[in-house]
């Protein structure tokens, strides 16, 4: 079992509390960053909630 797997399965059902720590690391770094790379920081929390799962209910955003 690879660690990402391990991973995933550790955070199963705590969707929510994955997202908030996605959120909280995304802020801090736009504000050590003085949101130079906010655009990276965005796409980086997306990829994560994709990869660690949303919220439940929670659609995803249209992908362009």
């Amino acid at each position: 079992m690879s660690v990402m797997d391990k991973l995933k399965q550790m955070l199963k059902g705590h969707e929510k509390q994955t997202g908030k720590g996605v959120d909280k690391a995304g802020d801090f770094v736009d504000e050590k960053t003085q949101g130079k790379y906010s655009g990276q920081v965005d796409t980086a929390q997306d990829k994560l909630r994709d990869r660690f799962g949303r919220e439940q209910g929670q659609d995803r955003p249209p992908q362009p």
